[in-house]
């Protein structure tokens, strides 16, 4: 890595250096989408403060910020559209010394999609153990599975309906290029986290929401779901 860019991804990071914006930052991000109102109520800080902490991380690249109104009413009095931060889709890493892992499993990954299918139905077999491997490690019920998936990164979200989807996909940039083999390890590795832990009451299914993990967890009609 060249100083220049070290100096770059330092100064993004160290935006979040600020306790107030690190909240802020996370606030948007637990939520998808925030306004500035939505996030000054959330973190608890005046509305002007909130903006500032948003507009400071729109600068550094660490959310985006589009115009949208909050209720169906349009034309004359239906009010100014409001500005809707939301993460970017850029990606910070640091390793000291660099690292190219990526690279190697770009690499990885690359070799497999060109394999037969014997090949991508071990690795899927593979993450399907690695993942109940660490699912049993794991605390039982609902509440440590959140936790489970939280700690690898997913970024699991309840929804009403009792189904839990992932707003992150720790393999984001591998899925891009190899997205049929990436998101079939990933759907094994789940599956395989939802044994281990326990989980009844739920399947793993593909997710084509924009923005979201290429798998979520939907309950099972007719079956109890896991409590806790």
């Amino acid at each position: 890595m060249r100083p220049t860019e070290l100096d770059l991804l330092l100064r993004r990071v160290a935006t979040l250096d600020d306790p107030v914006r690190r909240a802020v930052y996370f606030f948007v991000v637990e939520r998808g989408e925030s306004s500035r109102d939505q996030t000054a109520r959330g973190v608890q800080v005046s509305r002007a403060l909130a903006a500032f902490h948003l507009d400071k991380l729109v600068q550094q690249g660490l959310l985006e910020a589009r115009y949208r109104r909050l209720n169906r009413r349009r034309g004359p009095g239906a009010g100014r559209p409001a500005k809707l931060y939301r993460r970017a889709a850029l990606q910070l890493a640091l390793y000291l010394p660099w690292r190219e892992y990526e690279l190697a499993a770009r690499l990885f990954a690359g070799v497999l999609a060109r394999e037969r299918r014997p090949a991508l139905t071990r690795l899927r077999r593979a993450a399907r153990d690695l993942g109940r491997r660490l699912g049993e490690t794991a605390p039982r019920g609902r509440r440590a599975f959140i936790t489970l998936l939280r700690h690898h990164g997913y970024e699991p979200v309840r929804r009403g309906n009792g189904a839990i989807a992932l707003r992150n996909c720790p393999f984001d940039t591998l899925a891009r290029t190899n997205r049929d083999l990436v998101c079939g390890m990933n759907r094994a590795l789940l599956s395989g986290l939802q044994r281990g832990a326990g989980l009844a009451g739920h399947k793993v299914v593909p997710c084509t929401e924009p923005r979201m993990c290429c798998a979520m967890l939907e309950p099972i009609r007719g079956q109890k779901t896991s409590r806790g």
